[in-house]
């Protein structure tokens, strides 16, 4: 049996650095409120998931936070999100999506759905 790698695949290694560094404004407000265990359990920024690179991921909850800018508002970005989210619930994990709007409006909400996900 060959075991095949899901998480953190070397080859997106210099994209995922790339995310990191240009965050939008609206990943930044959610990754200084996450970061480190302030919500109990501990997140990563740009998690390599399959083929997918993920806003932000915790292993310890199986929790994937995406943040949608207007670009997910097109048709096919939507299907292409649709499928993405299967993906990622079929390896067993859960997923929570924002706009980048509704961060900007209502941090706090946010913030209070992702930690009724944590342990």
């Amino acid at each position: 049996m060959t075991f095949t790698r899901i998480y953190n695949s070397p080859e997106y290694k210099d994209r995922r650095r790339e995310l990191r560094a240009t965050m939008t404004a609206a990943e930044r407000m959610v990754w200084e409120r996450i970061r480190g265990s302030q919500l109990g359990c501990r997140f990563r920024r740009q998690h390599s998931i399959g083929d997918y690179i993920v806003d932000f991921y915790s292993p310890t909850a199986c929790l994937v936070i995406e943040i949608d800018g207007s670009i997910h508002e097109s048709e096919q970005q939507q299907n292409h999100d649709t499928l993405r989210t299967l993906y990622l619930k079929s390896v067993g994990h859960h997923v929570l999506r924002f706009t980048n709007k509704e961060v900007q409006e209502n941090v706090d909400r946010i913030i209070s759905v992702i930690r009724n996900f944590c342990p």
